[in-house]
C-alpha cells in the first residue's frame, strides 16, 4: 500500500524548517481542538513526520512538549496518545479554573475601563453571531476567549498563563462539546448575567454569577464523564437538557 496521501487525506500541513518542534505541537494541538484527533487516539510519529514533511526527531520533540502540557501521553513501546481525561481529572481542572477566574474577576472589576467592558460585550455579541451562523465549533473557542479576557483584565500574568494551560488541557474536549450542543444561542445567553454584573461594576454579583456559570458546567460535564456518556458510541443518548448545560 502506498504511503503517499492526497491533500484530502492528510490531517496535517507540510512544515517549513524553522522552529519545527513548536510548529509540530501547534498543528497537533489544533487537530485535537477541532476533533481530527480524538481523546485516546494514537498519534503515530512516523505518519505525522511524513505528513508534515519533516524527520521524526522534531515530531517527537513537539509531542513531548504537548506531553508536558498534559495533552499527550506516552507509553513505552506503544507510542504517543491523545490524553483522555477521566471524571476526577476533569473535576480538578474545573476546580482550578474556578479559583483562577473568580480571583481574576474581582480584580477585573476594579481595573476595567469602558473600553475593556466594550470589548467583553463585543465578545458576547460574537457568541450570538456565531450561534446565528451555526458555527458551533468556533463558538466554543470564542467562549474560552471571553473567559481569557476576564483573566487578562485581572492584571495577574501568572493567572493568565495558568488559564492558558488549563484551556490547552480542555481543548481535547472542545470538539465533543461542540457536537453535543443543541441550542448554540444558549451559550451566548449564559454570558448575559456576567455582562450585567460587569456593567454594574458589582464584584459580589459578578463573583456569584461567575461561580454559578462555571459550576453548572462542571456538575453536568463531570456527571456525563462519570456515566460514560462521552463514549463516542453514546452521544445520541444525551438528552437536550444535558447537552444544553455543557457549554458555560
Amino acid at each position: 500500500m502506498s504511503e503517499d496521501l492526497s491533500p484530502e487525506q492528510q490531517i496535517f500541513e507540510t512544515l517549513q524548517p524553522a522552529d519545527l518542534a513548536s510548529r509540530v505541537a501547534d498543528q497537533v494541538l489544533r487537530a485535537i481542538g477541532d476533533g481530527r484527533l480524538r481523546p485516546g487516539e494514537k498519534v503515530a510519529d512516523a505518519r505525522l513526520a511524513r505528513e508534515l514533511g519533516t524527520s521524526r526527531a522534531p515530531v517527537r520533540e513537539g509531542l513531548r512538549l504537548l506531553e508536558s502540557q498534559g495533552l499527550i501521553v506516552s507509553h513505552p513501546r506503544r507510542g504517543f496518545f491523545v490524553h483522555a481525561y477521566d471524571a476526577d481529572e476533569l473535576k480538578e481542572v474545573y476546580d482550578l479554573r474556578e479559583c483562577l477566574e473568580l480571583h481574576a474577576a474581582d480584580a477585573a472589576v476594579a481595573r476595567m475601563t469602558e473600553a475593556d467592558f466594550n470589548r467583553l460585550e463585543a465578545q458576547v455579541q460574537k457568541l450570538y453571531d456565531l450561534a446565528d451562523e451555526g458555527q458551533t465549533q468556533e463558538q466554543v473557542v470564542q467562549d474560552f476567549a471571553f473567559h481569557r479576557m476576564l483573566c487578562e483584565l485581572g492584571g495577574n500574568s501568572r493567572i493568565l498563563r495558568l488559564f492558558d494551560q488549563i484551556a490547552a488541557e480542555m481543548r481535547a474536549g472542545i470538539a465533543l462539546v461542540g457536537q453535543l450542543y443543541d441550542d448554540p444561542e444558549e451559550i451566548a445567553r449564559s454570558h448575559d448575567p456576567l455582562i450585567e454584573a460587569l456593567r454594574a461594576r458589582d464584584p459580589a454579583r459578578l463573583r456569584a454569577e461567575l461561580r454559578e456559570h462555571l459550576q453548572d458546567a462542571q456538575i453536568h460535564v463531570v456527571q456525563l464523564f462519570r456515566t460514560g456518556a462521552f463514549d463516542l458510541n453514546n452521544l445520541d443518548k444525551l438528552s437536550e437538557t444535558q447537552r444544553s448545560r455543557l457549554l458555560r
